[in-house]
């Protein structure tokens, strides 16, 4: 059973581009995207969707872009609470949130907070994450943590990741086209199988997701043995 999918969503810039329209307006289709993927995620009986949002390294981008980012991860949280709560939907933040700023923090709590017993899908949204950082924020972790363990192991440094209690992603989707996974979920996708969408996250739909899911199904996943 395919429990967790995670998805790269890529294109919004590219998909505004070639019609013509502002990055912004890509943005804003992305955004409407989710609520489209996060239905059929369910519908396939997927229990854990993660999205990549936002990256350690898009803050290098015009702070204009950044900016209008910002306001519209507040203003989809607060639209999207009521079909969450319809749908039975969790929403779960994980980065580098401290760092946000004040009103995204305080939008993306309260939605977390509203739909803390939502059992459907958790919805798990990455924003200013970066896989070397998480990385790095679990070593610094285990260094303060007076009841460290003596040895380190792959099952209890898993405890100090941003969330610790879900399952690795046994799918990882990129859309646009890109072949890289962009410094996401570095320590949880070793073993996750890749699959590369053509089309741009703002199209990307129903029936891709289907596809994708239906290609996986149809894969040998052997783990290192034959």
């Amino acid at each position: 059973m395919l429990q967790h999918i995670a998805i790269i969503m890529d294109g919004n810039g590219r998909w505004a581009q070639a019609r013509g329209m502002s990055r912004s307006q890509g943005h804003e289709a992305g955004t409407r995207q989710i609520a489209v993927v996060a239905k059929a995620a369910i519908e396939l009986g997927v229990k854990i969707l993660t999205l990549y949002a936002f990256s350690t390294e898009n803050w290098k981008r015009p702070s204009a872009e950044v900016n209008f980012l910002m306001g519209l991860i507040s203003k989809y949280s607060y639209e999207q609470l009521g079909e969450m709560q319809k749908n039975g939907i969790r929403l779960n933040c994980m980065g580098r949130i401290e760092q946000l700023p004040a009103l995204v923090r305080k939008s993306v709590h309260k939605i977390e907070e509203a739909t803390a017993n939502n059992s459907q899908l958790i919805l798990n949204i990455a924003l200013n994450y970066g896989g070397r950082a998480e990385i790095c924020d679990a070593v610094n972790a285990i260094l303060q943590d007076p009841d460290r363990p003596e040895q380190i192991t792959e099952t209890n440094f898993r405890k100090y990741l941003y969330v610790p209690n879900l399952p690795d992603p046994e799918l990882l989707i990129r859309t646009g086209g890109e072949l890289r996974i962009s410094n996401f979920l570095l320590w949880q996708l070793s073993y996750s199988e890749i699959y590369v969408s053509e089309k741009y996250w703002p199209e990307f739909g129903d029936a891709e997701l289907r596809q994708a899911v239906t290609e996986f199904q149809q894969r040998n996943r052997r783990y290192g043995g034959l």
